[in-house]
């Protein structure tokens, strides 16, 4: 779970690094200045996640993006079709599980057992 939520965000994210994505960002009414800060937002949360380390904050900060999501960029105007959300409903359901769950047993949390367990 964590690590098809780590790739995708990962991916997602590092779409977010490109230039053009300034324009959308005016479209919708975002400051251009905040592209740095979303790629970053959804590109880090995604490699802790698969690393397995600060997977409940990771995992919080991607629901956040998530909402955001469906609700400022999309609307929540339809959840199937043209310009729905169940693609991020889909991601911020994984995220909540995640934060829920926690790292699990495969991830570098684990592995350290040093790391309290609000921080995993």
């Amino acid at each position: 779970m964590r690590l098809a939520i780590g790739v995708i965000f990962i991916v997602h994210g590092s779409g977010k690094f490109n230039p053009e994505f300034a324009g959308f960002l005016t479209q919708i009414g975002v400051p251009t200045e905040m592209q740095l800060l979303l790629a970053l937002a959804e590109f880090v949360p995604g490699i802790l996640l698969i690393v397995g380390v600060l997977t409940r904050i990771s995992g919080s900060v991607l629901s956040i993006m998530m909402l955001s999501a469906i609700f400022y960029v999309k609307k929540a105007a339809d959840i199937s079709g043209k310009g729905g959300v169940e693609f991020e409903i889909m991601l911020l359901a994984g995220s909540l599980i995640v934060i829920v769950i926690g790292p699990g047993r495969v991830s570098l949390s684990h592995v350290l057992k040093k790391v309290p367990r609000f921080l995993q």
